[in-house]
Parts: structure tokens; C-alpha cells; sequence
């Protein structure tokens, strides 16, 4: 198939999966009495459901990020369309198609393979403890059972029911507790049948659009055929092996420090079996990341932190906030490393980070 139809079939797939949603919307939704809590455990029983389909994700979140940032400041500022075949959480593929073009990750017990028909190239890497967010976290089902992972019955109750891709979903909305979030609340509409999450959105403090959506359209729960999982390298095109997947996966790696156990009183999440460089702390919709940077990534990063308006300059470092999202920048610190600090909590409490890592440096790894 030459690339010039293979993009009009993509089109029309598309503007045919956009009008579906017209039709079906005009219908009702049912209601259900299933409780809130009941939701949530379905919800978070629901990693082992197997799934196919189309969704959009419309993030509202304009980071002013630098090139090596510049993958995720698309998919947290932008519309992403994202078609999945979902097998189980070893043997998955989702293609994602934006203003940018398609890019694809195809995933299996070995790592993950990334495929950008653009530049006709495929990159294979291992699957790391600690990396960017990529396409794959922004469909419902996988944003929406890591968002509510950690909640507790308490924390949730229900909201009125939505028609999604032919479904009645009734929905949950989480409000956190903890009050250094900057998250408001978390809305999910389900599939009462499987647990699966059908809509996600995210309010920040204060705000009265989400700061981040994403929908499924279209969705099935069969399973989907090994083949639609697959991935073999055309004719022609070029396979590279990487060590890292991102600059977060090579300060994690590489980056010789150890974070400490607390950060701001909240407490280190322990990723895989092996704790790298790169620190995550809280817990749910509460989360602060502590990334160590060299000064080839932090100084031009820096730059652009300080020419954005909005940005604040402190001695402690270079503070910004986007919509729930809060970043600092700390100074150049011993070994030639700055942090960046983000996460979904107050600048406060990535203020209260920076001077715990200034005062009590990291020890070496």
C-alpha cells in the first residue's frame, strides 16, 4: 500500500470514528445503582481486561519545555488520536496520530518497539523503572485505573451516568484529601461490566475546564488478534537499539545520586526491583518526581523557564505553574546536577523539596 493511500484510509477512519460520536451521544444514558465503591474496586480490579479501540486525549497543559521535553509537552498541550489493540500489559500496540504525524509502540515481555512512519525508523529499548509519560498513558483505561489506584471507598462517590463509544458508563468523581494537591478532582465514567475506564478528566484547583481528557470513541473488549499486536519491519526500513527511552530513563540510570527516602514529607514510591537517580514521592493524584539533571539538559531548560511569563526566580530556583501542574528548576548543585521538581503538588511543597536536597545533598551511588 503506498503511503499516499494509506494516509487517506487514515483520514476517512478517522472523520468516520469523529461523526460516530454524534449519533450515539444523542442517546440517553442508563442509569445504574452501583455504588461508588463498588466502581472503584472494578475499576482497579480491571488490568487483566482486554480491549481494542479509538480514543482522543485533549490535554490543556502548554509547557514551555525544551527539545528534550518535547514528546511530552505535545502529549500533555495537545489533541492525540490513539488507536489500541490491548492483549494484556506485556502484548500491546497503540498508534498515535497527531499534528506531528503517527508514531507507534508496540510492546511485548522484551521491551517496547517505537515505529514513526515519518522517518521510516523503529527503535527498540528495555522497559525502564522510571520514564516520560508517553502515548500509551493517556488512554482511559490506563490513565484512569493509575489515578485511582491508591483511592480509598471514602474518596469517591458517584456522578451522573454518560453515553460512551454505544456504552451507559456510569461515572465516579475522586476528590483528594491531601491538601498539597493541586488536583481538584478526577471524574471516570466505567464500564460497569468490566471495570474499564471509558472517560477520564482531570480538574485542577480553581479551573472549570479539565486540564486533561481523554475519551474512548470506539471501543471492544474481545480479544484482539496476536497479528493486530505484531511488529514486523518493513522493507527498507531501519531497526536501532537504544539504552534509555528518554533523558528521565538516562538520569535514572546514570546520574550518580540516590534520592532520599522523604522529600517535603511525602514518601518515596519504590519502582521495580532497583532504585535509580530519579525520585517519586506521594501517593494517587499526589505526586511530586525529583529528576537530576546535567548542565547540558538543565541550562537551556533553565532559559526557557525564565523567559516564560508567569515563571518565578528564587534563590531556592525557577518556579512555574500550568494548570494543576507545578515545575522548579533548583540552581546547579554539587556534581554539576540540578533538580527538577514537578508533580501535582503546591509550590510550596516543591519549595520545601529544593531545600531539603540544598541542605542535605543526595548521597553518591
Amino acid at each position: 500500500m503506498t503511503t499516499a493511500r494509506r494516509w487517506c484510509l487514515v483520514a476517512l477512519g478517522v472523520a468516520l470514528l469523529l461523526a460516530l460520536p454524534v449519533a450515539i451521544g444523542a442517546l440517553p444514558a442508563r442509569d445504574s445503582d452501583v455504588t461508588a465503591a463498588r466502581l472503584l474496586e472494578r475499576v482497579k480490579a480491571s488490568g487483566a481486561v482486554t480491549y481494542s479501540g479509538y480514543a482522543e486525549s485533549q490535554g490543556g497543559l502548554q509547557l514551555p519545555l525544551t527539545d528534550r521535553f518535547t514528546d511530552v509537552a505535545d502529549l500533555l498541550g495537545q489533541r492525540t488520536r490513539l488507536r489500541v489493540w490491548w492483549r494484556g500489559t506485556n502484548d500491546w500496540r497503540v498508534d498515535a496520530i497527531d499534528a506531528a504525524g503517527e508514531t507507534d509502540l508496540i510492546h511485548d515481555a522484551g521491551g517496547t518497539t517505537t515505529w514513526d512512519y515519518e522517518s521510516d525508523e523503529a527503535i527498540r529499548t528495555n522497559e525502564p523503572n522510571f520514564r516520560l509519560p508517553r502515548s500509551a498513558d493517556l488512554l482511559p483505561s490506563e490513565l484512569g485505573r493509575r489515578l485511582l489506584q491508591d483511592a480509598a471507598a471514602n474518596q469517591v462517590t458517584r456522578i451522573p451516568p454518560d453515553r460512551i463509544a454505544g456504552r451507559d458508563a456510569p461515572g465516579i468523581r475522586l476528590t483528594p484529601s491531601e491538601p498539597r494537591t493541586t488536583v481538584d478532582h478526577v471524574d471516570v465514567w466505567v464500564d460497569p461490566d468490566t471495570g474499564l475506564p471509558l472517560r477520564v478528566s482531570v480538574y485542577g484547583k480553581h479551573e472549570r475546564a479539565p486540564a486533561m481528557s481523554t475519551t474512548f470513541l470506539q471501543v471492544s473488549t474481545q480479544l484482539p488478534a496476536a497479528s493486530d499486536t505484531a511488529f514486523v519491519l518493513p522493507p527498507g526500513a531501519e531497526m536501532h537499539f537504544e539504552d534509555t527511552v528518554d533523558i528521565a530513563s538516562a538520569a535514572d540510570q546514570f546520574a550518580p545520586v540516590t534520592p532520599p527516602d522523604q522529600l517535603a514529607g511525602l514518601h518515596r514510591r519504590v519502582i521495580g526491583d532497583d532504585l535509580g537517580a530519579v525520585g517519586t514521592y506521594g501517593r494517587g493524584v499526589t505526586l511530586l518526581v525529583a529528576v537530576p539533571l546535567w548542565d547540558d539538559a538543565a541550562d537551556p531548560l533553565r532559559d526557557q523557564l525564565v523567559a516564560t511569563p508567569g515563571a518565578r526566580i528564587a534563590d531556592h530556583g525557577t518556579t512555574l505553574t500550568v494548570g494543576p501542574l507545578s515545575l522548579l528548576l533548583t540552581p546547579e548543585g554539587p556534581r554539576g546536577l540540578s533538580w527538577l521538581l514537578s508533580g501535582s503538588v503546591t509550590v510550596p511543597t516543591l519549595t520545601t523539596a529544593a531545600t531539603e536536597l540544598a541542605e542535605n545533598p543526595p548521597v553518591e551511588r
